[in-house]
């Protein structure tokens, strides 16, 4: 079977993929409902433990900073909702495949169609711990300009790198078994290495740190719009460039492996 073949098919995959819509959507709230089976609040448990989170770590970091409280809950509690949906697309990505194994061996799907519940499973999650940032803006209300707009397309093109990045991560964490362990190591280092409950500017003149921390400039994507700025010219270069990339790079595995992921799991 020649190449471009095998990129046609992998293409078809991920266009067959995204047609089943009517699909994905019940994959993601069915999986999000049994992670939660038996428990009250459900879901809601993750937006309490978010909220706890913030709240209790708010004040203390805006003290410690010497921040405006009123600047800095807001700032953090965007940050921090915005780097669970990220963390989360990536640390669910380890085990797309793996986890879904008892229906793509029974019922011939699409193998994106799994990566496409992945995704919409956690903006479900971004939905239910947007509540806390709608909170802490009755307290402290952002400046509403046009910048606004920016913010749905901000969250595609999040949703679209995301997409990638659990097809390729989901090849790769498929044939080899110890790297989710290792990406959980990355990201909880990433963490304190993005401005998350940090700002950008209290690194003075050493801004490499964060033009060069991928992550945060998909923070920015939706943090600066919901701050009343639009995304500076280096955000938007920085994610056009990964975007391209990561889906060059992810059509290429994909294409060459695809076939071999029930092998694998």
């Amino acid at each position: 079977m020649s190449n471009p073949t095998l990129f046609s098919l992998a293409c078809k995959d991920i266009f067959d993929g995204f047609m089943r819509y009517d699909l994905w959507p019940s994959l993601a709230w069915q999986e999000i409902k049994r992670r939660y089976r038996r428990s009250t609040l459900g879901p809601l448990w993750l937006t309490i433990s978010t909220g706890a989170f913030i709240v209790g770590l708010g004040p203390l970091y805006g003290k410690l900073f010497n921040q405006d409280l009123a600047v800095y809950l807001p700032y953090i509690a965007i940050s921090f909702v915005l780097w669970a949906l990220m963390s989360g697309m990536i640390t669910d990505a380890c085990t797309v495949f793996v986890a879904e194994e008892s229906i793509f061996k029974q019922i011939k799907l699409p193998f994106s169609i799994f990566c496409y519940a992945l995704v919409t499973r956690n903006l479900i999650i971004l939905a239910h711990n947007a509540v806390i940032i709608g909170i802490v803006f009755l307290f402290y209300p952002p400046p509403l300009t046009f910048a606004l707009l920016f913010f749905p397309i901000g969250l595609l093109l999040i949703a679209a790198n995301g997409l990638w990045v659990s097809l390729s991560l989901g090849i790769l964490c498929t044939r080899f078994r110890d790297i989710p362990q290792i990406i959980a190591s990355i990201l909880q280092i990433t963490m304190f290495l993005t401005p998350v409950m940090w700002k950008a500017e209290m690194v003075g003149h050493q801004t490499w740190i964060v033009n060069w921390n991928p992550m945060n400039h998909f923070l920015e994507l939706v943090r600066s719009p919901l701050y009343g700025a639009f995304p500076s010219v280096t955000t938007l270069a920085a994610v056009a460039i990964i975007t391209i990339a990561g889906w060059a790079m992810t059509l290429a595995v994909f294409a060459r492996y695809r076939t071999r992921i029930p092998y694998w799991v």
